[in-house]
């Protein structure tokens, strides 16, 4: 997912126009009901006749600023500004996807890998592995024709946000890495006092903050009470102060609320836990801030390719 997760606001994203002196909003649809942007002639030939844009004439060719790149047609989100680099290829070049959004399938020249939307079908580039540029050691060379850029200060009214804490968050965020729904996940720290928090800090145990995760998630295809219910099947909301092996008030079990419906939808499925025997130790906080942790920790186990030691899959619902 996106690294190295700089701001809050990159979590919030509004799927609006982009262009040089349009401010219309536009929206997401699913694949069940698309619905197209009208695109213009060149974009047609690449999105549609996959063209190829000359190299170095593109908009974000040489374009660095903090956001989502979207579909130009259908405006499904594809890549973090994070995933970009500079390969000096010509072409925007990204090392990672945004999960499930792009597709791979054979270049009709029988040689290279052609990627496309994984919601439209549009044609975005290709993508090249084993160049070394990034760690990631993975090139999606894409034509900027075929994205439409969303800054990250414009706060989504189609995405939404949920904070959960359930001990180390390295495994909190594994599992709500790979549900249905989700566009992106970052690290941090929340519900303390002490202001721009080290891990340093709160390992300690005296800043009141808990290892959390901040979910971004696209209500058309999944809901709050669904993520929440993975967030309670997916650690051991009993124990209190601590998560498995973790053992501390910053490794605590608990839902920060943003609104009254996430917390009407918490305490119902805490009730509803409640009623078959469980013993529920989950704090139910209002979210207040959210401190992102240094860049190492975000995305723990994609980069180590291990699983959670302290987090594991219990069906409860």
């Amino acid at each position: 997912m996106i690294k190295p997760y700089l701001t809050y606001f990159l979590l919030a994203f509004i799927l609006i126009s982009c262009s040089k002196g349009q401010n219309t909003n536009i929206q997401y649809f699913k694949s069940k009901e698309m619905k197209y942007n009208v695109l213009t002639e060149e974009e047609k030939k690449v999105i549609l006749y996959k063209a190829t844009e000359r190299p170095f004439t593109g908009e974000y060719d040489n374009f660095f600023e903090k956001g989502l790149y979207a579909c130009k047609q259908c405006n499904a989100p594809l890549f973090h500004s994070s995933a970009k680099f500079h390969s000096g290829c010509g072409w925007p070049s990204f090392d990672e996807e945004i999960q499930g959004a792009v597709l791979r399938i054979p270049d009709r020249d029988g040689m290279r890998t052609e990627i496309i939307c994984a919601n439209c079908g549009g044609h975005l580039g290709h993508v090249f592995e084993g160049e070394g540029f990034t760690p990631k050691n993975t090139r999606h060379c894409v034509n900027s024709l075929s994205l439409r850029f969303i800054p990250e200060t414009e706060v989504s009214r189609h995405y939404d946000t949920a904070v959960f804490a359930s001990g180390c968050f390295w495994g909190t965020e594994f599992y709500f890495q790979k549900a249905k729904g989700v566009i992106s996940t970052q690290v941090g720290f929340t519900g303390g006092h002490t202001q721009n928090p080290t891990y340093k800090q709160v390992c300690q145990g005296n800043t009141g903050h808990a290892e959390a995760v901040m979910v971004v998630f696209n209500p058309a295809e999944t809901s709050y009470e669904e993520l929440a219910k993975l967030f309670f099947e997916t650690h051991n909301p009993e124990q209190r102060n601590g998560q498995g092996p973790d053992i501390g008030h910053q490794y605590r079990s608990a839902i920060f609320y943003k609104d009254e419906q996430q917390k009407k939808i918490a305490e119902s499925l805490m009730e509803i836990l409640r009623q078959k025997g469980y013993k529920i130790a989950t704090e139910l906080n209002k979210f207040e801030k959210f401190w992102i942790a240094e860049d190492y920790h975000q995305d723990y186990y994609q980069k180590t390719g291990g699983t959670p030691y302290c987090h594991h899959y219990t069906k409860r619902f």
